[in-house]
């Protein structure tokens, strides 16, 4: 029985997804496989038995992928699950920040008992009034799952839209409308765009890339919106371009003491994700990337171990070991069935960093002597039995 622990909450349309080889625990020291969204997982003692974690949503930054990944526990997120409601934030953002919505509705709650509002309506209205979109340049920065579907809804919207990503997958490129403008920097959007999206993971490279050097490059009264991650954005910096309207407006999901309160400021709490139909979505990819990890041995989505495919096992036995990097590796494991006299018919490694991973199929039934064995291997994460 695979015993399964949830640190927050999953909708039931994912959970529901497990067969009765599954049984749901609330014991964290006891699982085999861990189903999290925002939970931190950095100050927890993960337990010897944990196989693998799987991130309903996108990003991990709760969870100790290093540490994981040196116990040999796979890391699964759900990228892409979430796309659409985020997408759907984005754009209304973008009407948010042209138009001074938000203003006009005070007025009216303001004014509501007031007889002639009908009338003071039409005198008052144009400290409300904004700008349309359409004909605007738009700088999509980051053009995964996210990035795509808000370039195309903006190209739709007739919107200029320009695109950068330096790790453009075929897949997104071929989800991407022709009409949208792929730049090879930045910095060209930085300096050519009147609204600008930041929609790429925190990297070295990305962490505060939006700062008082990279706003001076762009056009004086810019919008920018950041619906990634907050540490994308440098905060005094911001504060400060705003203050001085070098910055229209700045929208984010990320409210921050420093600027909560600041006009043309426009924060939400953490929105973007949260739909009942992204949290399905994430649900059902979190349980079915542990499901298929478990019961299969294949890894899809992991960020921290190679993603393999192995497929499903037609032979007696299946062994799935996670190990380092390291040379002479697999003469190691195959001198261990050669000793026990068993062949091996099939066998997948890969590798990523400073971790791999091997899948080998065998003609006999596997037993726990071949994982002692496999264990005992210097370099040997952790090695155990799919069938």
């Amino acid at each position: 029985m695979i015993k399964v622990n949830c640190l927050n909450p999953i909708a039931a349309i994912g959970l529901d997804n497990l067969t009765d080889q599954y049984e749901m625990t609330e014991n964290f020291a006891e699982a085999d496989a861990v189903l999290v969204r925002s939970a931190s997982m950095h100050e927890l003692e993960l337990p010897e038995n944990l196989l693998a974690v799987a991130r309903a949503g996108a990003g991990v930054n709760n969870i100790p992928l290093d540490k994981c990944a040196d116990q040999g526990i796979v890391v699964f997120n759900a990228p892409g699950a979430n796309a659409n409601g985020v997408k759907e934030l984005v754009v209304a953002a973008l009407m948010l920040a042209s138009r001074d919505i938000i203003g006009g509705i005070d007025w009216a709650r303001e004014n509501k008992d007031d007889p002639e509002i009908g009338k003071k309506m039409e005198k008052v209205k144009s400290k409300y009034a904004g700008t349309e979109i359409k004909g605007k340049k738009l700088g999509v920065i980051g053009l995964g799952a996210i990035g795509v579907l808000v370039a195309n809804a903006a190209n739709r919207l007739g919107m200029d839209v320009y695109g950068c990503d330096p790790f453009l997958s075929v897949n997104h490129a071929l989800n991407l409308s022709r009409d949208i403008t792929l730049v090879k920097t930045r910095e060209e959007i930085f300096r050519e765009c009147d609204y600008i999206t930041v929609h790429v993971p925190l990297l070295d490279d990305t962490k505060e890339m939006i700062n008082k050097d990279t706003i001076a490059m762009m056009k004086d009264g810019v919008i920018i919106l950041n619906y990634a991650r907050d540490i994308l954005v440098n905060v005094d910096d911001m504060k400060a371009a705003v203050e001085s309207g070098k910055v229209r407006k700045y929208m984010c999901d990320f409210p921050d003491v420093r600027f909560a309160d600041m006009k043309n400021v426009i924060a939400t709490p953490h929105l973007g994700a949260s739909t009942a139909e992204s949290e399905d979505n994430c649900a059902i990819m979190a349980v079915d990337e542990i499901r298929d990890y478990i019961e299969n041995g294949n890894i899809k989505n992991s960020v921290n171990y190679p993603a393999c495919d192995a497929g499903v096992c037609d032979t007696q036995g299946r062994i799935a070991i996670c190990h380092k990097n390291v040379p002479h590796m697999l003469s190691q494991f195959t001198a261990v069935f050669s000793a026990e006299g068993i062949n091996i018919e099939n066998m997948v490694n890969k590798s990523r960093g400073n971790y791999a991973y091997t899948v080998l199929d065998i003609v006999s039934a596997s037993n726990d002597t071949l994982i002692e064995k496999l264990n005992a291997i210097d370099g040997v994460l952790k090695a155990r039995i799919v069938k």
